[in-house]
């Protein structure tokens, strides 16, 4: 198996969140991919892949994964169904940590309980 086909589910990550500057080259025996991803939450996804695949320090690939934007974590599109607790479970592994979602959207938003699907949120960075 070659290196891209067993790293190929963080290729297509990469491609989901259009990678800018995206690369990949197979030289030595080691996988070296790169680009610059939207968000230090893509970034971070994609890192996690790699650990999934190669192990916690996997000697067959390289990654050099840059940030075009760090004034924040990530921004959330709100979807039908959800809420900010449900949001903060998922980037923050807690759901209690929704005020912190709430405090940085209030430009937009004046009660935590009220969200409406198409409201893009601010997710801060994780404490």
């Amino acid at each position: 198996m070659s290196l891209q086909a067993k790293y190929q589910s963080v290729l297509k990550l990469g491609e989901q969140f259009n990678v800018q500057d995206g690369y990949v080259k197979e030289e030595g025996g080691k996988l070296q991919i790169g680009g610059t991803a939207q968000t230090q939450y893509q970034k971070n996804q994609m890192w996690e892949e790699i650990k999934r695949i190669g192990g916690e320090n996997p000697a067959d690939v390289g990654a050099d994964i840059k940030v075009a934007v760090t004034d924040y974590y990530h921004k959330h599109t709100v979807k039908s169904g959800e809420s900010l607790s449900k949001i903060a479970k998922h980037y923050y592994d807690n759901a209690s940590d929704y005020t912190v979602i709430f405090e940085a959207n209030r430009n937009i938003l004046s009660n935590p309980d009220l969200i409406h699907p198409g409201q893009e949120l601010v997710i801060p960075f994780p404490k």
